[in-house]
């Protein structure tokens, strides 16, 4: 039997103002939840290249800037459901929005601009996250409300040239997907399912054999976002409990970080001078934890195309 991997505080690095709670609405995106009185909802955790840190607001249709001292700033609001985010060469922030596909926003303007509604006359389910690659390609997935009645979730690729590719249609609740090191593996967290997924990328950008590269114990709703660094471990965040993870690129656990702050743990981003620092969106307090690691995290396509 193994022994339990150590375990790694966090503390509170901000926390959203008062004048940004929402306290007289309901969203229609609280359905199913224990709770649906929701002040926020914080997700997609993104640094730009001057250091700040943005997060979404998923029920009401918000962006918001964090700087590194950990003041709120609110970049934009619109009719909108937004969850995942990736930002790309030029600094413009490309959101996973679950009411209207893939969104633009330009985080100087707070300008929004429709990208992908839907694919081919067909509406999508509901999109939760997106990641770039290293060419510039757009991974996003269709999450909805698959799971295990219902395993249609699908993973596709937004190529430069605006051409779409359908990579996986079996996934019962896509969610969180960050690469490998070299590229060659698009991991996805599969929340109903309580696993992350392993897509192989191969050279004529084809996905087959996908496998299992993590069933998870235990845990509330399953994995949500996640994370790799540059020795190719991958960050877990386990929502609903206390808990996020830190695994080998072998699956082994080699860090349990335990909130501080409540149990929503919904994404996490390396960020901080040297990319060692972990930030953590805990939703249900709308606060952002903070842990410090050994390894610096795989630099985002942001911050690979910089200079």
């Amino acid at each position: 039997m193994f022994a339990p991997p150590p375990e790694l505080k966090t503390e509170v690095f901000a926390r959203l103002p008062e004048k940004y709670r929402v306290k007289d609405r309901i969203s229609e995106w609280a359905f199913g939840k224990e709770n649906p009185n929701l002040h926020s909802f914080f997700e997609g955790p993104s640094f730009d290249r001057d250091g700040n840190l943005l997060v979404t607001d998923i029920p009401f249709g918000r962006v918001f800037r964090i700087t590194p001292e950990g003041e709120f700033d609110l970049v934009a609001e619109y009719d909108g459901e937004p969850n995942g985010m990736a930002i790309d060469a030029e600094g413009q922030l490309f959101l996973a929005d679950h009411k209207n596909g893939i969104v633009k926003v330009d985080p100087r303007t707070g300008e929004v601009t429709y990208v992908l509604k839907r694919l081919r006359r067909e509406g999508f389910k509901g999109l939760n996250d997106l990641v770039f690659d290293a060419q510039g390609n757009l991974y996003f997935n269709d999450q909805g409300q698959t799971g295990m009645q219902d395993p249609t979730g699908k993973v596709y690729r937004l190529n430069r040239d605006d051409t779409v590719d359908c990579l996986i249609d079996t996934v019962p609740s896509p969610n969180g997907m960050t690469f490998s090191p070299d590229g060659k593996i698009l991991y996805v967290a599969v929340t109903r399912a309580n696993q992350v997924w392993r897509l192989p990328i191969h050279g004529d950008g084809s996905s087959t054999k996908a496998s299992i590269f993590l069933h998870m114990q235990g845990g509330h709703t399953g994995p949500d976002g996640i994370a790799a660094d540059v020795d190719g471990n991958v960050v877990v965040c386990q929502c609903g409990t206390d808990s996020v993870w830190l695994f080998s690129k072998f699956g082994e656990p080699l860090y349990r970080i335990r909130s501080c702050a409540g149990h929503d743990l919904t994404n996490a981003a390396y960020g901080g001078p040297d990319n060692k620092r972990l930030y953590i969106t805990e939703a249900s307090t709308g606060q952002i934890l903070v842990a410090d690691l050994d390894v610096p995290g795989l630099p985002t396509y942001a911050q690979q195309t910089a200079g």
